[in-house]
């Protein structure tokens, strides 16, 4: 529809906007159920993410919060990873410390803003979710997972720790669960995050993108404003 593809060039401006490829992230409105889903989109680099997917991700967050047709978002991603994180290499080339810190400020906005999104967050997890990309996961509202996805903190084999990624992680799953994540940097499979409760569901790769629908589509028929209320009394009472 012509909305739905205005939608679509929206997204690609704000891509090129961020200073990377106007395709690293893809936007699709689904106006007759509500539901918009936000497809991380470079999976050449595993979907990292980079300054600009950060600043591209934000920029969408900051336009769905004030469209009050959208009723549920979904986080998915294209290729063999959900995310593997920040991109090291962008890291490494900073030139100082506050550059460093600057990205990870960022980053935690971002995270922050998913928690505050008046509309509930569902994560699509196809892949591999590792470091920040594992965080992106825990600070959905919901996640359903692949039964090929697997989950990750990893930062400790390469000889550093996953802080910002154990906040999230730590609010999701249980104290020891996330410390054996954090501490052994092990992947765990799809199973074993619904156990923790990193997700709220598995399901066969052939029935994700239905399943995630299914779910979105169930809370998209209930009160927006119940549910927008609701979600902001549940963080606010976690605090």
């Amino acid at each position: 529809s012509p909305v739905v593809s205005t939608r679509l060039l929206f997204a690609r401006a704000l891509s090129t906007r961020a200073g990377s490829s106007s395709n690293i992230l893809l936007r699709n409105d689904e106006k007759p159920t509500g539901i918009t889903t936000l497809t991380l989109n470079n999976p050449e680099k595993y979907n990292i993410l980079s300054s600009g997917m950060i600043d591209t991700l934000q920029n969408q967050l900051d336009n769905i919060a004030t469209d009050s047709s959208i009723r549920v978002l979904v986080i998915g991603a294209n290729g063999k990873a959900f995310s593997s994180g920040h991109d090291l290499k962008e890291i490494q080339s900073h030139q100082n410390i506050d550059e460093t810190t600057e990205l990870f400020k960022k980053c935690s906005r971002f995270m922050i803003s998913l928690n505050k999104l008046p509309q509930p967050v569902i994560a699509k997890v196809q892949g591999v979710a590792t470091a920040a990309g594992c965080q992106l996961v825990a600070s959905c509202d919901l996640a359903i997972g692949s039964s090929d996805a697997r989950f990750g903190v990893s930062g400790i084999n390469i000889g550093l720790f996953c802080s910002t990624p154990a906040v999230a992680l730590s609010r999701a799953v249980q104290r020891k669960q996330a410390l054996h994540m954090l501490l052994t940097g092990e992947l765990i499979s799809a199973e074993k995050a619904l156990s923790y409760g990193l997700l709220n569901d598995v399901v066969q790769p052939s029935s994700l993108e239905s399943e995630t629908l299914k779910l979105a589509q169930q809370i998209a028929n209930k009160s927006s404003f119940g549910i927008q209320l609701g979600k902001q009394m549940f963080y606010e009472q976690l605090k």
